[in-house]
């Protein structure tokens, strides 16, 4: 999915407005709390994991800038029904292409819907916004009681 500037905005405008998965997993074998200091962030992620390591629901809850909302919005949509080492390997690629170290027009990669993001490397700034969803993730499956923050 090549870059598309005005379907990025659409798109983060419609996940901001109408966020999927925002809710709290009520029976969740994996949460994490994570912070953006800098632009006011504040998410909790939710997991519910099966016993053979499929994502079978995932969540988040709080508040947060557009970027922020709608990233974590569409994580959750992409890693339903995957396993622990899929949303792994999302999560880097995720890191490399909002960072500019990564091409989704060039590269393979497992991002689907979420190769829009690569409108955020023109934002710097925004870029601890769009990832404080998948830090949080990963503070989840890495079980890190103290929380998450981008600083």
């Amino acid at each position: 999915m090549s870059y598309n500037n005005e379907l990025y905005q659409q798109v983060i405008l419609d996940h901001n407005r109408k966020p999927r998965n925002f809710r709290k997993v009520e029976d969740a074998t994996h949460s994490c709390h994570g912070v953006n200091p800098l632009c006011g962030d504040d998410i909790v992620v939710y997991l519910k994991v099966d016993d053979r390591n499929i994502i079978q629901d995932i969540s988040f809850e709080g508040s947060g800038c557009a970027i922020s909302k709608a990233s974590s919005s569409l994580m959750t949509t992409h890693l339903k029904g995957k396993n622990i080492d899929e949303a792994r390997v999302c999560f880097h690629e995720f890191q490399k292409m909002v960072l500019g170290e990564m091409d989704p027009d060039k590269q393979e990669h497992h991002l689907g819907k979420l190769s829009l993001f690569m409108g955020v490397r023109e934002y710097p700034s925004r870029a601890k916004c769009a990832t404080l969803a998948w830090h949080t993730l990963t503070g989840a499956l890495d079980r890190k009681a103290e929380g998450i923050s981008t600083e």
